[in-house]
């Protein structure tokens, strides 16, 4: 009865699964495969689809008509949140692990198997939404969001649909210099929780057979999604705000926000609409946003695609749809038409219990929030950093806490803040480390740090012994004791080094008195190398300069 259920809706819904379907055990894994024969179809009905380069002169009219509309953009974003097990089963997830050695009969969705809520999803989702200025819903429930799909086991998703655990706030940010600068604060309608869907892997074929792997070790993986108003106008301020999120749920530990492993997924909402006008456009979805810049270059294709239809008298042509962000083509291609509200049907979840929270509680988490991010880059501005630097320290977490704690030490701000924009990012930039893998602790960046204003050491070598604590670790004290470093400050010593310099070179020093005083570079460079880089360069250059004007 029930394999004859599963084909009936096989031929009901021939776009939504493969024509066959075949389950089998591989190394002790359960697979589910499907050859499929829709793959020239799918690629035919792309190529329909697919809107072609517009030409120059088509560009030039999108470019003119461009200034009549704004663009509305609102975002959704999943957050994958960092919990041991699933949201409501002790299922651990590994990404990368092998298809389906992550399941079990709750997460396949197997008849008799009851949800257990992971109470460490109420927690994190209660962080997230203090930290976005939301308003906590105190009793919340769940609901479940019934479609049709292979990579959903149970036919139906457990999400919140009526009552989300939070609703309202807004989240503040900085645009980067070379985007003009500036502040902004972009609304968030509301942040619920739900389970995330399995995957389907498809392999390489050379035919347009394919199969595919139904893996559900994501199935039940716990998200949040958070669903921002239509408050941003370009696809710089989109990629920003989601950027943002990243940096929040990052700072928060909630998850790791890695685009590439899905752990945080961007869906974007565009319309646009005359300037002036209160009525928001036709919206269209865009998926497959893998990274920052595509969120960006994927928005401003979108309004260009609108407002050339516009231009053209084709404004109803632009429906409510859901597209795909195609990289290598960088352009929107048509998914599918955009399901209504009404056709998820959902209602309350019965196997599972309401989500109360008590004001304890919640006092308890707002208690437990680090410095975010925007508080972070307030106290950097006020200790007279710029936009630039506060940015750059701010953007990783594990940099600002580096940072913080060299300042601790009692080192320079701004120093501080040149070191580690400098040096050390372009080191970890060449060995592809995170500030977290170099030797380099930041007590010992705030001793080099000050050994150099101090004058026991050059800036130079302090360069060569910052290197040698990055790759290697140690004391700054201890290398300049085991190499030798100490800068010579005594103006005795330096003037006979200088005195020694110019007898071996009096050809140059002759060219000197002749009027080749750039030669002052090349004396400076002797007596450097000569004291082996330790004499102190200002000390340096008000000697050779008081003997080099004394002799000509």
């Amino acid at each position: 009865m029930m394999a004859s259920t599963i084909f009936r809706s096989i031929q009901n819904h021939p776009l939504l699964l493969y024509p066959t379907a075949l389950f089998r055990r591989k190394n002790g894994v359960f697979y589910c495969t499907m050859k499929s024969t829709e793959a020239q179809t799918a690629t035919q009905e792309k190529q329909k689809t697919q809107i072609k380069n517009p030409p120059r002169t088509q560009t030039k009219t999108s470019d003119k008509f461009s200034k009549d509309y704004e663009a509305v953009i609102g975002i959704e974003t999943h957050v994958q949140l960092n919990t041991l097990t699933k949201a409501f089963c002790g299922c651990p997830y590994n990404y990368g692990s092998p298809p389906n050695t992550s399941v079990c009969p709750i997460c396949m969705g197997l008849p008799g198997a009851l949800p257990v809520l992971n109470s460490k999803v109420i927690e994190l989702a209660v962080k997230v939404g203090l930290a976005l200025n939301s308003k906590l819903s105190l009793n919340s429930k769940f609901d479940r969001k019934q479609y049709f799909y292979p990579d959903l086991p149970k036919g139906y998703q457990i999400s919140q649909f009526e009552v989300p655990i939070a609703s309202g706030g807004y989240i503040d940010l900085d645009l980067p210099v070379e985007f003009g600068g500036g502040h902004r604060r972009f609304g968030i309608t509301r942040v619920h929780m739900e389970e995330d869907a399995g995957k389907l892997l498809h392999s390489e074929n050379e035919s347009y057979s394919q199969e595919i792997t139904v893996d559900l070790n994501r199935a039940g993986v716990p998200l949040l999604e958070i669903v921002s108003e239509p408050d941003m106008r370009t696809g710089i301020e989109a990629a920003e705000y989601a950027a943002e999120l990243q940096r929040l749920v990052r700072y928060l530990g909630v998850s790791n926000g890695n685009m590439q492993e899905g752990s945080l997924r961007c869906d974007v909402n565009v319309s646009i609409r005359p300037i002036g006008q209160a009525q928001f456009g036709t919206k269209v979805e865009i998926k497959n946003l893998n990274s920052f810049s595509s969120v960006s270059r994927a928005i401003d294709f979108e309004i260009s695609r609108q407002v050339l239809l516009h231009s053209q008298g084709q404004g109803d042509q632009i429906t409510q749809e859901t597209r795909l962000w195609e990289e290598g083509a960088q352009k929107t291609v048509t998914m599918r038409k955009k399901e209504g509200l009404a056709d998820y049907r959902y209602f309350p979840e019965p196997d599972l219990p309401g989500v109360i929270l008590t004001k304890e509680y919640v006092s308890s988490s707002r208690d437990s929030l680090p410095e975010l991010p925007e508080v972070k880059r307030r106290r950097y501005e006020k200790m007279g950093l710029s936009m630039q630097d506060v940015l750059f320290l701010a953007n990783d977490v594990n940099v600002a806490e580096f940072f913080d704690a060299t300042i601790a030490k009692g080192a320079d701000v701004k120093l501080a803040a040149n070191w580690i924009m400098g040096d050390i990012a372009a080191y970890m930039k060449n060995e592809k480390l995170t500030i977290n893998e170099i030797k380099l602790i930041p007590q010992e960046l705030a001793e080099l740090i000050a050994s150099i204003k101090g004058g026991t050491i050059s800036g130079k070598i302090g360069k060569e012994i910052l290197f040698e604590l990055l790759a290697k670790g140690g004391t700054v004290k201890g290398l300049i004791k085991e190499k030798d470093l100490v800068q010579i400050v005594d103006p005795m010593e330096i003037e006979k080094i200088v005195d020694k310099v110019l007898s071996e070179n009096p050809k140059q020093l002759e060219q000197y008195r002749g009027g080749k005083t750039k030669l002052q570079g090349y004396f400076a460079g002797q007596v450097m190398k000569l004291s082996k880089g330790k004499a102190n360069p200002g000390l340096l250059n008000k000697i050779l300069l008081e003997k080099l004007n004394a002799q000509s």
